[in-house]
């Protein structure tokens, strides 16, 4: 077995894209709606951070850059509407000291731009050049957080008639599996047909029961102390530093090779083995045995990953915001090391079941009475079967979409290839840690996989 590696010397590494920005404007929805407030629940409160994706999408002669903007704009106009909130503005209650969704229809903004590149001369699309930020514009964080747009739309031609489509949110908008429905909607509307899914935008349904019954200790999350204040906080917010940043490709023999390491070894009736859990098993043991200076067998390693709890709630599978809490799988090193595949796979299968409807309420509630935030040892993000370039626009599907990268070193993104025939189950697996680490690391990567 063997991966797949882009490195950072990776020759077509692009640092500027050339990007020359010639109007940007506001969209509103095409006739007024009404003026309200929209209660966000206790997952959204904490992630008051913008989130980037980028869709290219090849040339189209049906469809050149200057009509998609159009339809776009069209389409952005008309799902307003039922996504009032997005053209509101984030600001925090007085009374309450939460935050909320002033829906006052002050709108989205819309920004067209063109680069002096063809799409080819990108070449690899997967490898997440630092040119792409250029392709998303910037929130403004100069302005006061109840005048910033929650939605920022870019769209950007190449000199071959293909283009990428940038949005920036804030993540208490959407959360992965709304926004792709979002998107499908957006596509609908821009095809002048009707809403695929109908939002539900009841927020309230992930809303703490009062009084709130925190019925489980939750290591997962970690407790702000009283008086402490952390403006506009992420999951994990630490500067990039000196990281060496590193691509790692699993093909899909890569990954039924892992799927049979796991059934192979001692049996496990508690084990669902599927892609991510094995492909999680993988890299959180690589990671795990590759913190640190000195390995310590006796330290435990946590790692967090998201599960969706609409259907444990049995709430709507249309309900827009963050329906997705931390799960979470814990070990001593020792046993990380020494433990077959399977065990692992255990571990990480237990973490997503322990999140019952119960599990669920609970952590909702802990967030009523503390202030806190996930907490592990580092975060697998899965971008992997988000299923962002299934959308059909007008103008075909996206050649690829992905979100705009910022390495950490406790956040280890796993997200799709570029679909194709051969290679629909393939996953790349994104990390940034310290030059010793990530040299331990690569090396269990490898050998771990044999």
């Amino acid at each position: 077995m063997g991966t797949t590696l882009y490195q950072t010397k990776t020759p077509n590494i692009i640092q500027d894209l050339k990007v020359t920005i010639h109007d940007t404007i506001t969209i509103i929805p095409p006739h007024p709606t009404e003026n309200r407030s929209m209660f966000l629940s206790n997952i959204d409160q904490v992630l008051n951070f913008n989130v980037e994706t980028v869709h290219f999408f090849v040339s189209n002669p049906q469809f050149p850059p200057e009509l998609v903007a159009e339809k776009l704009k069209s389409a952005l106009s008309k799902a307003l509407v039922p996504y009032d909130f997005l053209a509101g503005r984030l600001r925090l209650n007085p009374d309450s000291k939460r935050l909320e969704f002033d829906c006052n229809g002050a709108g989205v903004q819309f920004v067209v731009g063109s680069s002096e590149f063809e799409l080819g001369e990108i070449v690899d699309l997967v490898y997440p050049n630092p040119g792409f930020r250029q392709l998303v514009q910037k929130s403004y964080d100069d302005v006061a957080m109840h005048d910033r747009p929650l939605c920022i739309f870019q769209l950007t031609s190449f000199r071959c008639g293909g283009f990428a489509i940038g949005v920036a949110t804030n993540h208490a908008t959407f959360d992965g599996l709304s926004f792709k429905k979002f998107l499908e909607n957006l596509a609908s509307l821009a095809a002048d047909k009707p809403l695929a899914t109908v939002p539900c935008n009841d927020r309230h349904l992930l809303a703490a029961r009062s009084p709130p019954q925190i019925q489980f200790d939750h290591p997962e999350l970690l407790k702000i102390p009283a008086g402490v204040d952390l403006p506009n906080p992420t999951v994990f917010d630490s500067p990039e530093g000196q990281l060496d940043f590193k691509i790692f490709n699993l093909t899909s023999n890569d990954i039924a090779h892992l799927k049979k390491k796991a059934k192979d070894g001692p049996y496990s009736p508690n084990a669902k083995i599927t892609g991510f859990n094995v492909v999680a098993a993988h890299v959180w043991r690589c990671k795990a045995l590759s913190s640190g200076s000195e390995y310590d067998p006796e330290r435990v390693s946590t790692v967090l990953y998201a599960v969706d709890i609409r259907s444990r709630l049995n709430i709507p599978s249309s309900l827009v915001g963050n329906a997705v809490l931390s799960a979470y799988a814990s070990a001593r090193c020792k046993e990380i090391e020494e433990a077959p595949l399977v065990k692992l796979v255990e571990l990480v299968t237990e973490g997503a079941k322990r999140i019952t409807a119960e599990y669920a309420q609970s952590v909702i509630d802990w967030g009523e009475v503390n202030k806190g935030f996930p907490n592990g040892e580092f975060l697998i993000s899965s971008w992997w079967r988000l299923g962002f370039a299934d959308v059909a626009y007008p103008w075909g599907k996206p050649r690829y979409s992905c979100p705009v990268v910022f390495h950490r070193k406790d956040i280890i993104l796993l997200f799709p290839d570029i679909v194709g025939a051969s290679n629909d189950n393939e996953v790349n697996v994104l990390v940034a840690l310290p030059s010793k680490e990530m040299e331990k690391f690569e090396a269990l990567f490898h050998k771990l996989l044999a």
